[in-house]
């Protein structure tokens, strides 16, 4: 069997050495001959590196690098290229000072490599004069290659004012681009997120995003179709059901792939499920943009958003869910056309690797509780919801708040509010991989929550109360709610028990003050 290219993102090595290689040099004829300038956005990971580095040897002409590929009878190897190559990838950048430092050293390094004589003191100076030199000394048009263009600047997200200085670094930089036109044969750029072209390309309009290009769809990651066929003796007796579950969905507009890192791992680790991705990069970041802006968590089911929201974002301006769209958290479920024929995207989570890591990493960063505890809590919220023992799934609850720190409460506008309390218990009980369906609507109206595990459904009310001294009353207002608008009903004669389940929460003892079930 050939080798498993773990970590391997040298086309050279790949190609000389006994490493197994998915060929995408069909895409790569068809990207060369329709146009010069392209951009691609894909979550890390993603095989963006290795993409760039088949780009850099086949334009600098290594044929006996593509023999047996698709493009080597349909390239024109009789022409060599000067490729100058900029990778951001490795590192983290945390000042503007050094990010001048890794820009010099890199145009050093094209410029030994290259053998270009340059006399500007700017980087965006030597940038120029390499271009311009490398036309003259090869006779033939440059090609530029950037990866993770944007890293320095997600580097930086949490600090808007070096994100910023960051972010006005590299657009001097990439503004040399535009007055190098005619001296460019070809530029590829790729990274996690799309900045707007305002913030970061004025006056790159040629640019062209392909990152939901049908047609490039599958440039990264494996297809079912390559694991069947390519893996069939690394993967021979996978449960391919179950694989696709964990490992595949993320979709660019065709046919859905899987990550390459996942797969590989999976492989190496003889094939155990594990959040190999997952483990490579919790987002943080994401948890403190959710905390300041409030984020209502169970808004992250199946939402709907229209072509801007997913296109680009500027550091002044991020919102949550086009981060989380573009770091691979969030991946395109449906498209749809509304009004005057506007296409809209369903955003879900790509599969069951993302759905428990992202929602047991939400859990924790709203919970603040440490992994031990959080661990436990999970295992007993779990053990209660799937025996249907509604006293333990009080007690687990008010556990789960009361260690919830205090300073998670104050100046928080949405622990003022029943979204906080929503938002907790969304986290957790989305962690433990039950079906959660948030705002659960019926005929006549909706439910905060509804979460089915096992032989059990349970319809849940939350209220907020604010009075001083809260004593529990008869009835449960939020019980009352559930019973009187019948939001149990569509469930009812399904073949599972069925529990309304309505829950108060106290703003000032910051916890559940009253809970009452009965089944339906």
């Amino acid at each position: 069997m050939k080798k498993l290219p773990i970590a391997v993102s040298s086309f050279e090595v790949m190609r000389s050495t006994d490493y197994l290689y998915v060929d995408k040099t069909h895409m790569l004829e068809a990207l060369t001959s329709q146009g010069r300038y392209f951009f691609l956005s894909r979550p890390r990971r993603f095989g963006k590196s290795l993409l760039l580095d088949t780009m850099h040897q086949l334009f600098e002409g290594k044929r006996e690098l593509f023999r047996g590929l698709h493009i080597e009878p349909n390239w024109d190897w009789s022409v060599c290229y000067p490729v100058i190559r900029l990778d951001f990838g490795s590192g983290t950048l945390k000042s503007p000072e050094e990010l001048k430092e890794k820009i010099g050293e890199m145009l050093r390094h094209n410029v030994n490599r290259l053998q270009i004589r340059t006399t500007a003191q700017t980087s965006s100076g030597v940038l120029a004069e390499l271009i311009e030199g490398s036309v003259k000394q090869y006779g033939q048009k440059a090609v530029v290659l950037i990866d993770e263009y944007d890293k320095p600047i997600l580097d930086n997200i949490e600090n808007d004012p070096v994100a910023q200085a960051m972010r006005d670094g590299l657009k001097n930089l990439y503004s040399v681009l535009k007055t190098q036109d005619a001296h460019l044969r070809f530029v590829f750029m790729t990274g996690v997120s799309k900045f707007s072209k305002v913030s970061l390309f004025s006056g790159l309009n040629q640019l062209e995003d392909i990152s939901l290009d049908e047609r490039f769809a599958t440039i990264c990651g494996y297809t079912h179709h390559d694991l069947q066929t390519l893996f069939a003796d690394h993967l021979a007796g996978v449960d391919w059901a179950k694989l696709k579950q964990w490992y595949n969905g993320y979709n660019f507009l065709g046919e859905p792939v899987y990550n390459p890192y996942d797969i590989l791992l999976f492989i190496s680790k003889g094939h155990s499920y594990r959040n190999y991705w997952f483990e490579t990069g919790s987002p943080s970041f994401l948890m403190k943009l959710f905390k300041q802006q409030q984020y209502f968590l169970p808004e992250l089911s199946d939402i709907e958003v229209g072509e801007e929201i997913l296109d680009n974002f500027d550091v002044e301006h991020i919102d949550p869910v086009t981060l989380l769209y573009q770091s691979g958290y969030l991946t395109i479920k449906e498209t749809r056309r509304r009004m005057n024929d506007q296409l809209f995207f369903v955003l879900t989570v790509p599969n069951q690797e993302v759905q428990q890591a992202l929602n047991t990493h939400l859990a924790g960063g709203y919970a603040q509780h440490g992994s031990p505890t959080r661990a436990s809590l999970q295992f007993k919220l779990f053990d209660a919801l799937n025996e249907g023992d509604i006293a333990g799934l009080e007690q687990h609850i008010k556990a789960l708040f009361a260690g919830i720190p205090w300073r998670n409460y104050t100046y928080n506008e949405l622990a003022d509010s029943e979204g906080f309390y929503a938002s907790v218990l969304y986290a957790f009980f989305a962690s433990l991989n039950a079906s959660i369906r948030a705002e659960d609507i019926s005929n006549h109206g909706q439910t905060d929550l509804t979460i089915e595990l096992g032989d059990f459904v349970y319809v849940m009310e939350i209220k907020r109360d604010t009075s001083p001294d809260y004593v529990a009353g008869e009835v449960n207002p939020a019980l009352e709610q559930i019973q009187q608008r019948g939001y149990s009903a569509k469930y009812v004669g399904q073949g599972k028990t069925v529990f309304e389940v309505g829950m108060v929460f106290n703003t000032h003892q910051r916890n559940l003050v009253q809970f009452s079930s009965k089944q339906a």
